[in-house]
């Protein structure tokens, strides 16, 4: 029988499985691969959800209230992380971990026939397309619902272009239980200088400067996203630039990485579904590092209002 009623949906999916099977070979991958979705499972069923089918690498959930699907991804990125600090074999050697995404919506699905349709469906599915590593994604509907403590972990990402919907989404980040006042760059903890007050991004002629209320940016090949850079090398949606805690932060979300060299250092950062605070000038390479002088590659400078004056690509 068809009915609608309002539930929160929840999509999680795993990455790194690739990396697995290079490093374990095909049998004990799948084995890993195979034990980590039984275990993400389990945890949706601990907080009273329902499972609604696996998808390869992940799963789609169904909760009666948002509280219980925020608890589950605590508990799913908690349990995750747990048997990732398992070694490999006796040697001690640690095996190359997983990473978990976790979208969430809240509204009206229609069941039919054991499975679940409707607009938050397609929302928590494409949330996963600006997921980081490990990071929890969820609608401000998905907010709405929840007491004012669980609410405070939540830190706005702003308005989304999701892939595929006419209307840009509300969509708020959560925080981990670890998270607090110790963000750290690539190269140590982050000196508290005066704050600054926009980036300026330039690719090719497309020449931007954002403050950090018109945050986040994606950077990304699809025409929704807010920075969209047409070469086929480049994700369709695979960087993310957030404000927070008083920095720039830079976020991979593709598939072949993002890369950053800062202006006045050889080294370059690599980032794999990870996050880095984007400080003084430099380039990022969208899917090669800089020294590829035939990839995409974005300049930034993270820089005073004051200094907002247009300038060419070629001084910064």
């Amino acid at each position: 029988m068809t009915q609608i009623i309002e539930r929160t949906v929840l999509f999680a999916d795993l990455r790194g499985s690739t990396a697995l099977y290079e490093t374990l070979g095909n049998t004990e991958a799948t084995s890993v691969v195979t034990q980590s979705v039984a275990l993400i499972a389990r945890v949706v069923e601990g907080c009273g959800g329902s499972v609604v089918k696996t998808l390869g690498d992940g799963l789609m959930a169904i909760f009666a209230q948002p509280s219980a699907a925020v608890q589950a991804a605590d508990e799913m990125h908690d349990s995750l992380e747990r048997i990732s600090a398992r070694p490999r074999d006796a040697s001690g050697q640690p095996r190359p971990a997983l990473k978990l995404q976790v979208g969430l919506a809240q509204g009206e699905v229609i069941e039919m026939a054991g499975d679940y349709f409707g607009d938050a469906v397609n929302v928590a599915a494409r949330l996963l397309d600006h997921a980081g590593d490990n990071e929890t994604l969820a609608t401000v509907t998905v907010l709405d619902g929840l007491d004012n403590l669980d609410r405070s972990r939540f830190r706005s990402l702003d308005r989304l272009q999701l892939r595929g919907r006419v209307e840009p989404v509300y969509v708020h980040l959560l925080e981990t239980h670890r998270s607090g006042d110790t963000a750290a760059t690539a190269y140590g903890d982050i000196l508290r200088a005066p704050e600054p007050e926009g980036i300026r991004l330039v690719w090719l002629d497309l020449n931007r400067v954002y403050s950090p209320h018109s945050l986040p940016v994606v950077l990304g090949r699809s025409p929704q996203a807010t920075y969209c850079i047409d070469d086929s090398r480049v994700s369709r949606s695979h960087a993310r630039i957030d404000w927070n805690g008083g920095t720039f932060q830079l976020t991979d979300l593709s598939y072949n990485g993002t890369y950053v060299r800062f202006a006045g250092d050889s080294e370059v950062v690599s980032l794999r579904r990870g996050t880095c605070t984007l400080h003084g000038s430099g380039v990022i390479g969208l899917g090669s590092p800089p020294a590829d002088v035939t990839a995409p590659s974005v300049r930034f400078e993270v820089m005073k209002f004051a200094d907002t004056q247009p300038q060419s690509a070629a001084e910064l």
